[in-house]
């Protein structure tokens, strides 16, 4: 039975997650050039659950501290499509930091999020907001005019008090860090399945 890590509807099983990791770290080999033979299997990944449309995040940590993280929160395309794409973007193309260098490829460790679809949350000020939020289980988006952010659930294990949570957020959208107080943000939430790298190294 899949990991429900997150409160969301279980929508794949735990192999069908590893199997991801791991195709997210062979599309990573293969731009590295590593020569590392990976064990995907490709019968699971042309399963009909994994061709389904759905948002798809891939994040990379190194030591506990992120190294890279870029998805869609969007169903814009197949989940296994969107893996690869955000594999190598969340590798080499996080305008955040230098691209992943070949010495770090044995210490970065991998995580892919599916998404479900985002939902707009009614609210009316600030107040009102943190009690509608499910700290743990919420990824949210906010947007102001042309400033948009999203935290994924994963975040509220760093910001669990939800003024930090949402202060963070506006900062990460380029707003004043209080916005969120005085209702004027559109706001919508999505629930994640994620699944961790379980690799002995």
């Amino acid at each position: 039975m899949a990991a429900d890590n997150s409160g969301v509807a279980t929508i794949l099983s735990e192999v069908q997650g590893q199997a991801l990791v791991c195709l997210a770290r062979s599309v990573i080999a293969g731009e590295l050039a590593v020569a590392e033979p990976l064990a995907c299997d490709a019968d699971i990944l042309a399963q009909p659950a994994l061709q389904k449309r759905r948002g798809v995040f891939v994040t990379l940590t190194i030591g506990g501290r992120l190294r890279g993280c870029i998805g869609s929160l969007l169903a814009i395309g197949a989940i296994v499509d969107g893996v690869r794409e955000n594999a190598v973007n969340a590798a080499f193309h996080d305008p955040r930091f230098a691209p992943l260098q070949q010495d770090e490829f044995e210490q970065v460790a991998i995580e892919v999020s599916v998404l479900t679809d985002p939902t707009p949350l009614a609210y009316t000020d600030g107040d009102d907001l943190i009690a509608k939020l499910r700290p743990g289980r919420d990824g949210v988006i906010i947007a102001k005019g042309g400033n948009r952010a999203t935290f994924l659930p994963q975040v509220w294990q760093q910001l669990p008090d939800p003024d930090s949570f949402l202060t963070h957020l506006c900062q990460k959208a380029m707003l004043p860090g209080g916005t969120w107080r005085d209702g004027s943000l559109a706001v919508q939430t999505y629930s994640v399945q994620y699944f961790h790298e379980q690799r002995v190294r």
